[in-house]
């Protein structure tokens, strides 16, 4: 058993408050939940600071987190957070991973029309890698918030924060990314992996999901959320997922069944 510690990350454009419900959930439980926010995301942040801010820098920012506790926490992970966090447990950080509809790691080729259509998009904007990159409401309705109620989308993009592209192009063009930020050696990581990915997922499609669980044989559990898109934490039924979350934690003997 560890301490029912948890480490929530939250992925591209978004903040902690994607998790106040898992939180709210999990301490109402006994866990002591820490829901950081990525490095320069903070609403007050200087926009210019997420200039050159790459996956490592984020990491480095987590793991400074993580070094205070008193030992590694289960890592839950939301989209690119889902990638910080298989970064932090290749680093021993992790008890164990819960990862929903993960970023992948380098190597993991788009498997949907959906997100070659994401990368070109996101390439119409020029050298995107040297800028802070804002969302669109349009795209954001089209793509991650298409399972929000349509009067709640509005509310939910405005919690939206600028993001970095130099981040976003290590996570989308890892093929040419000199430094390879999103490389992760499978052998480093050691603590079982739950990947949850989502049916109607317009970002990250459950094929994509399901390639990053087979990279760690032995370790890692797919399964797949039917109904829900890319903001699983946060639809109206995001219970499912938490209840689908604890009870594999429980099965693996993370948690008190």
């Amino acid at each position: 058993m560890n301490d029912k510690t948890a480490f929530m990350i939250p992925g591209a454009f978004a903040g902690a408050w994607c998790w106040q419900n898992w939180k709210t959930l999990l301490e109402s439980r006994g866990w002591r939940v820490s829901t950081p926010e990525l490095l320069h995301h903070e609403p007050s942040t200087d926009v210019e600071s997420l200039i050159g801010t790459g996956l490592n820098d984020y990491t480095d920012a987590l793991a400074a987190e993580i070094d205070r506790l008193e030992k590694p926490p289960v890592i839950f992970g939301h989209s690119m957070g889902g990638l910080l966090a298989q970064k932090l447990a290749a680093r021993g950080l992790a008890g164990a991973l819960v990862l929903l509809t993960p970023g992948s790691p380098w190597g993991v080729l788009p498997s949907s029309p959906n997100e070659v259509a994401a990368a070109q998009g996101i390439m119409s904007l020029g050298p995107f890698w040297t800028q802070a990159l804002y969302a669109d409401f349009d795209v954001a309705c089209g793509n991650s918030l298409t399972h929000i109620p349509a009067g709640h989308q509005r509310q939910v993009f405005e919690r939206f924060v600028p993001e970095s592209g130099q981040a976003l192009y290590e996570c989308m063009f890892w093929m040419y990314d000199p430094g390879r930020a999103s490389h992760i050696n499978p052998i480093d990581i050691d603590c079982p992996i739950l990947c949850i990915a989502a049916d109607e997922d317009k970002v990250i499609d459950p094929e994509t999901v399901r390639k990053t669980a087979d990279r760690y044989p032995g370790l890692a559990t797919y399964a797949l959320a039917e109904g829900f898109g890319h903001m699983l934490l946060i639809e109206p039924d995001w219970r499912q997922i938490a209840d689908m979350a604890l009870e594999w934690l429980a099965d693996n003997d993370k948690v008190d069944k």
